[in-house]
């Protein structure tokens, strides 16, 4: 007698979870397309690592064109302003975790992607900044990423609040609007950076690119991590060549930097800043030591992991 009310049960139940993991998706889509669709301005709590810091934040998108500016409020004025996602000009050092290189463009979400290694879903609502959100948790599948918990704003689907959290729920880093208002959009006025913001030339500032002269790869790459880009430079102080590996699982990132020793004493590291770790090992090769360094939001054991599996051949000079 209780077989069919069971069934019914057990069904109702995937339903829901399926309702809620497409519900959260169609959040995180709707999330991607905010800040390039969606003017505002507001001040917010950056925090990370027990350290606090406060922010005030312009963005207009018109013609489109996204422009940004962040001032930090704590401590001496520093500002950034970005034009499209790539920065245009600096002042003083914006507390890490918020700036980006002046190359990095913004990422687009894939909800679609996200859901092969992490697990979407609806959780419930909250009120931010003044504003109703709803919650969707980004749970991984594995022990090889962060998990987030969103709260989006319900009428525009900016995110309001954001933490990051480890596989034990720790809090490893927190980004919440304490004042969000969307109309009027900033002014030029307010886009306008103070005479103390640095113009950024990018062309300038980065070192030049060269031959690389091995190819390097990883033994082991976490499940969903892809390579967006590999580039050897020559480091203008010390003249000695710097290759980089970029990875990227269309949340999480990393990068592997690979630097002869030259034969000079090098300790290996292993830190850790909120969410950020930096793991440094030495490699053996045929042309001597290098230094492999691994830097990521990304677990330290995935981090070391990572630093372990690299390995490399020497490439054929181009004629």
């Amino acid at each position: 007698m209780r077989a069919i009310p069971l069934l019914t049960l057990l069904l109702s139940g995937c339903f829901a979870l399926s309702a809620h993991a497409d519900e959260a998706q169609d959040w995180l889509t709707r999330l991607g397309r905010a800040e390039q669709q969606q003017s505002f301005q507001g001040t917010f709590v950056y925090e990370r690592n027990g350290s606090f810091s406060t922010h005030d934040i312009w963005h207009r998108v018109q013609d489109g064109q996204v422009r940004e500016r962040l001032l930090q409020l704590d401590g001496s004025a520093q500002e950034v302003v970005r034009v499209n996602g790539r920065t245009q000009c600096v002042s003083g050092t914006l507390v890490a975790g918020l700036g980006n290189s002046p190359d990095a463009p913004s990422r687009a979400l894939d909800p679609q992607k996200l859901t092969q290694f992490y697990e979407l879903a609806v959780i419930g609502k909250s009120r931010v900044a003044g504003r109703n959100a709803v919650i969707v948790s980004i749970t991984p599948r594995d022990q090889y990423r962060y998990g987030f918990e969103l709260h989006v704003d319900r009428e525009t689907a900016l995110p309001l609040k954001s933490l990051l959290l480890n596989d034990q729920g720790q809090l490893l880093e927190r980004f919440q609007f304490t004042r969000l208002t969307t109309s009027p959009a900033p002014s030029d006025r307010d886009l306008q950076p103070s005479s103390e913001c640095t113009p950024v030339a990018v062309s300038q500032s980065k070192a030049p690119e060269v031959p690389a002269t091995h190819a390097w790869h990883l033994d082991w790459l976490p499940p969903g991590f892809q390579l967006t880009s590999s580039i050897a430079r020559k480091d203008t102080q010390t003249k000695s060549t710097v290759d980089s590996l970029m990875y990227d699982d269309g949340l999480a990132r990393f990068s592997v930097f690979l630097e002869s020793t030259d034969g000079a004493s090098v300790s290996e590291t292993r830190t850790q800043l909120g969410p950020t770790v930096a793991v440094s090992r030495r490699l053996n090769t045929v042309d001597g030591e290098v230094m492999v360094t691994v830097v990521g939001e990304i677990p330290i054991g995935t981090a070391e992991r990572i630093a372990l599996s690299v390995r490399g051949e020497k490439t054929a000079a181009k004629p």
